[in-house]
């Protein structure tokens, strides 16, 4: 129906935005159909596929963030509001109850991902003006005393600057900003993030040879993103609009991540990450303002993985395998 235009009535010229919007509308429904039926795992590539069609409208965000809610996934749902109420107002929406029913949805998936998280504690302070060093060790030091549990390594991003749902204001430029830190029962897991915060392109092997792993080293890598990276780098996000495209865009790990799933078979998990990344990809242009060679990057991760997921690559041939080697 979509690509003969015959659903909108013009079987010879609709436009390519149009029928997208069309698609876009029906993968929302499924979306809906999928969470009245009580089953998210099957309404989340819906969620992932409406936004990949139509990034820029807010209630598709919206949607993922109940799928990510109804699956436990806190600091997902949290990223997916922000966005959401970014959208919002971004496509002219200025009814204030609106955005603020946003912003609590946001606020309590932040709160409920920060409740469940075991391995790590948090602290955003709010900041003006440039971060100065004896100001991080001044933050640290209140950070010990409130979360002495927490105190094994205290990580403080200094990449990006975070916003809270309590005081964002997105007319406003620039909101009222805060720096985030994270404290670790496990030293190894804020050493670890230190590591990878402070590469330009996102590595996640430990070891120097990533091509070529064992079985068991490819189960090893994958238990280590998928239950103890991508968890802090999704709450990391989950306050962060816009982060240097590709390396704190959280993309190429989850594509990395996809590409472990694909060695190990696990296709149905593999197809999620990938869509998943996918509606990354097609929202960040709206979030933050990419370079030719960024807007060109974007657009080859973003066939690599419709080629992945239609089959039609092996593993050596991705964009993300390029940038890794």
């Amino acid at each position: 129906l979509c690509s003969k235009g015959a659903v909108l009535g013009e079987p010879f010229d609709a436009s390519a935005e149009d029928i997208a919007s069309v698609a876009s509308f029906i993968e929302t429904k499924l979306v809906t159909c999928y969470l009245r039926m009580r089953k998210p795992d099957l309404a989340l590539n819906h969620a992932h596929r409406s936004i990949v069609l139509n990034p820029a409208y807010f209630r598709n965000h919206l949607r993922q963030a109940t799928v990510f809610r109804c699956l436990e996934r806190y600091s997902e749902a949290a990223r997916s509001a922000m966005i959401a109420d970014y959208m919002f107002w971004l496509g002219g929406g200025r009814e204030q109850s609106i955005s603020k029913l946003i912003k609590l949805y946001w606020q309590a998936m932040i709160e409920e991902a920060i409740t469940r998280a075991e391995s790590f504690s948090v602290m955003y302070t709010p900041f003006a003006t440039k971060i100065r060093a004896d100001k991080i060790e001044k933050v640290k030091d209140v950070f010990t005393k409130t979360h002495p549990a927490y105190a094994e390594y205290i990580y403080t991003d200094l990449q990006t600057l975070h916003m809270l749902p309590q005081t964002v204001d997105w007319s406003s430029f620039p909101p009222q900003q805060y720096l985030l830190t994270l404290g670790f029962k496990n030293k190894e897991d804020g050493k670890f993030l230190e590591k990878i915060s402070s590469r330009k392109l996102p590595i996640f092997t430990e070891h120097k040879t990533p091509f070529g792993l064992t079985r068991e080293d490819t189960v090893r890598q994958m238990e280590t993103m998928g239950k103890r990276i991508l968890p802090i780098l999704d709450f990391i996000r989950s306050t962060q609009l816009n982060g240097s495209f590709p390396a704190s865009s959280g993309v190429m790990e989850k594509l990395q991540y996809a590409g472990l799933l694909s060695q190990l078979q696990r296709v149905k998990e593999q197809s999620q990450v990938i869509n998943q990344a996918m509606a990354e990809l097609a929202t960040i242009p709206y979030l933050q303002d990419i370079s030719q060679q960024e807007a060109e990057l974007l657009q080859s991760l973003m066939a690599d993985a419709m080629d992945t997921l239609e089959g039609r690559r092996n593993d050596n041939e991705r964009v993300w395998n390029t940038i890794q080697k």
